[in-house]
């Protein structure tokens, strides 16, 4: 089998995964050029304004209101198979419900959380630096294991969606992101994958990386967005790839 090409900015398909999934989709989105300066003040504006139009638009919510949004339901049915609760339910509760603020987190990392309370999309965010060649989407026999963010060693459940690297696994939907290319404080390039499982289209990828992208963008309006696509039926990019 010819090697794939080395390109962190491609999220390259596996048949598996086709086959698996063949109505799903997923995107990626890459940043580049991150300033090691302050974020912003814009950033924690913006975080508070997400903060407060979640209580609004849930103000008259319960867990079980939340638990049949359509986005929500896309995701629990997926849980369900490995007897899993969306973990992104209960931090929304927790926020639109309970009055919890969403964390004051550098922006690498909070761009991305505020975007998942408010489309309640999956992500995983990494180092893009860290990366070892390309990537690849696909589905876990069971036998790929990698450490989690606890530094835990963990075995996929067979059948779940994962996306690995050269070195190996990066994330999958059950346990999440790895410790090897982690978010960091001093991280100057990211890229962020969204999974988006059955139920979750095209254009609901497309619209979450755009706002991980502008929530990102208001603590570091200078820094570089080299990648933003979506892979699906309908092929989404906002660019093509491009050596920044």
């Amino acid at each position: 089998m010819p090697a794939r090409p080395s390109n962190p900015y491609v999220l390259n398909i596996s048949k598996a995964w086709t086959t698996a999934f063949p109505k799903s989709s997923a995107g990626i989105l890459a940043i580049t050029h991150i300033p090691q300066t302050p974020p912003s003040p814009f950033f924690d504006a913006k975080r508070v304004e997400i903060e407060n139009e979640l209580r609004v638009r849930f103000s008259y919510s319960t867990r079980g209101a939340l638990e049949n949004l359509p986005t929500i339901q896309a995701y629990e049915t997926y849980y369900r198979k490995f007897k899993k609760t969306y973990h992104v339910l209960l931090q929304l509760e927790s926020v639109a419900l309970k009055g919890k603020s969403i964390p004051n987190v550098p922006p690498a990392i909070g761009a991305m959380f505020m975007a998942e309370l408010k489309n309640q999309l999956l992500t995983a965010g990494h180092d893009l630096s860290s990366l070892q060649g390309s990537l690849q989407l696909g589905v876990a026999t069971g036998d790929e294991h990698y450490l989690l963010l606890n530094g835990t060693s963990q075995h996929l459940k067979p059948g779940d969606m994962m996306i690995s690297d050269d070195s190996g696994t990066i994330s999958s939907i059950i346990y999440g992101p790895d410790q090897r290319t982690r978010l960091k404080p001093e991280s100057q390039s990211v890229i962020y994958t969204v999974y988006g499982v059955p139920g979750i289209d095209e254009d609901q990828i497309y619209n979450h990386l755009e706002d991980i992208r502008d929530f990102f963008l208001a603590g570091y309006p200078d820094s570089n967005v080299a990648q933003l696509k979506v892979y699906g039926a309908r092929e989404r990019n906002e660019f093509d790839f491009f050596t920044p």
